[in-house]
Formats: structure tokens, C-alpha cells, sequence
């Protein structure tokens, strides 16, 4: 039987005991406060970056790995019997991490057969992949089979980020300084969620929390209504918040399971303390 085996970066938010059960590989991102750098989920966890992000006073920034660090998981792997590595990674229109992974491939392609996977999305979106795909190769599934089923998930899993506050959204660049100021003066939060070529996009904006959730729901009902759906809540600073969300999910939703999760570093720099996540998938 072939072995098939799973690599992902740090923006899966994955949790590391399920990491560990199933055999995946994480290569992780950087997190830099100034001249400070921390691999994501490897030197700094969601509650130290949270904490220094709330007392540092510094933006954080973000960096990708480099092609040297896939491809010293991917030798490994290989020399451990790997038949085939299957590498999914954070979509290609946030990050040059899936571009890395790529790279490598090439400059090592005669010592491994490697598949590398752009996820189109990101966070948990990916987790839902990388799982699916660790599970299916711990049953055996071939190489091509694995690869079906995660072109199949991708085109059915939902996801809707409500984000607390526009300061990081505006750091980042992805609104300017009067939206920003001007949304907070409003209590304005937007909601938002990854089209299907993995760019993220505005859903809308509401003001106050309870509406946006409300309309989450509105949004969600257009792809989950009356089919029952597993859901993963995810959170970057605020585990009561999810659970607050999840109440109002269940009502409405048939709901198989659950589980809560930390939203990253990575991701975390991006959107900021507060942001709750929902992410969905027919089962």
C-alpha cells in the first residue's frame, strides 16, 4: 500500500494533538514584532501573541516561509518511505507560502513525488482540507483519490469572519484611515469571507455584533438551510463570543457537530483581537 503524506503551514490553525494524530506535517509562517520573529505555532501559540499584541504597542507583520524550509520537511518525509506528499497551502492571493512550496517541488522533484495544493482560502478553511485529506490517507486512499476529495470539499465549505474592530484591516492596508475611523465611530462590523479564486472580499458591513451575526446567518442559510452541516468556530481572543455565536447558529442550522478553535498569529495580525469565525461543511 502507498503512503501518502500530508504537509500544511501554520495558517490551517490546526491544533496540535489532531496534527500529531493524523500525521501532518506543519510548516510554519513568521510572526515579526520589529526585530522580534516567532514561527507561528512553534515559538509563539494564539494566547502569547494575543497578549503581546495587546501590550507590545507594535503592528505585527507576517512572512512566508522560504522554499529551503519546505523542502527540509519534504526531504524528510521522503526518506521516511513517503510514496507521494500532498502540500496544501493558504490561498496564493494572500501569501507567497503556496509559491514556496511550489519552488521546492522543482528543486527537489527527482527525490519526491510531490502534489502542491492551493487551498483557495484560509484558517480553518484549510484545516477542514488538511484533516480530510490526513484522514483519507490514513485509510489508504491513493494519491488521486486524496486529491478528489479535497477539490470536492473546497467547492462546499462556508465561512463568514465578523471582525471586531477596522484597526487591523486598516494596518494592513485593506481599508483606508476615514473608513476606519469613521466604522469605529459607528460601530460598523464587517463581515467577511474568501470568494472562489481565495481573494478575500467585504460580505457586508452592520452595525453592532448581534446584527452581524444575524445576518451571518441570512448568508448561510442561502448554501446550509435544511442540510446538516459540521461547523468549526473559530476565535482569535474571545472563546465566549464563539460560544454566543454558535447559540444562535444551532437554532437555525442542523448542526452535527462542533468544535472551537484559536484563530492563529498569522491570520490573527490580519484581523485582529475579537474576530469570531464560523466555517461550515455538508456532511
Amino acid at each position: 500500500m502507498s503512503q501518502v503524506r500530508i504537509v500544511t503551514d501554520s495558517t490551517a490553525d490546526i491544533p496540535a494533538d489532531l496534527r500529531e494524530r493524523l500525521g501532518i506535517e506543519m510548516v510554519p509562517l513568521k510572526v515579526l514584532f520589529g526585530s522580534e520573529a516567532f514561527r507561528d505555532g512553534v515559538d509563539m501559540g494564539p494566547e502569547q501573541f494575543y497578549d503581546k499584541l495587546a501590550s507590545s504597542g507594535i503592528f505585527p507583520t507576517t512572512s512566508q516561509p522560504s522554499p529551503a524550509d519546505f523542502i527540509q520537511v519534504y526531504e524528510r518525509l521522503a526518506d521516511e518511505g513517503a510514496d507521494s506528499i500532498i502540500s496544501i497551502h493558504l490561498s496564493s492571493q494572500m501569501s507567497g507560502t503556496y509559491q514556496s512550496a511550489l519552488v521546492a517541488k522543482t528543486m527537489i522533484d527527482e527525490k519526491a513525488d510531490i502534489e502542491v495544493v492551493d487551498s483557495r482560502t484560509a484558517s480553518c478553511g484549510i484545516g477542514m482540507l488538511v484533516v480530510a485529506a490526513a484522514e483519507a490517507a490514513k485509510q489508504g486512499k491513493s494519491k488521486s483519490e486524496i486529491l478528489e476529495r479535497i477539490a470536492s470539499l473546497r467547492q462546499n465549505i462556508g465561512l463568514y469572519f465578523l471582525v471586531d474592530t477596522l484597526e487591523y484591516l486598516h494596518k494592513g492596508g485593506r481599508i483606508g484611515k476615514a473608513a476606519a475611523l469613521f466604522g469605529s465611530l459607528l460601530n460598523i462590523k464587517p463581515i467577511l469571507s474568501v470568494n472562489d479564486d481565495g481573494v478575500v472580499y467585504s460580505v457586508d458591513k452592520v452595525r453592532g455584533q448581534k446584527k452581524a451575526m444575524n445576518r451571518i446567518v441570512e448568508l448561510m442559510q442561502k448554501d446550509f438551510a435544511g442540510k446538516p452541516i459540521d461547523l468549526i468556530m473559530a476565535y482569535t481572543t474571545g472563546r465566549e463570543t464563539a460560544e454566543e455565536f454558535f447559540s444562535l447558529l444551532k437554532q437555525h442550522f442542523d448542526v452535527k457537530s462542533v468544535q472551537y478553535t484559536h484563530i492563529g498569529p498569522v491570520i490573527g495580525a490580519h484581523v485582529g483581537p475579537g474576530t469570531v469565525a464560523a466555517f461550515a461543511i455538508p456532511v
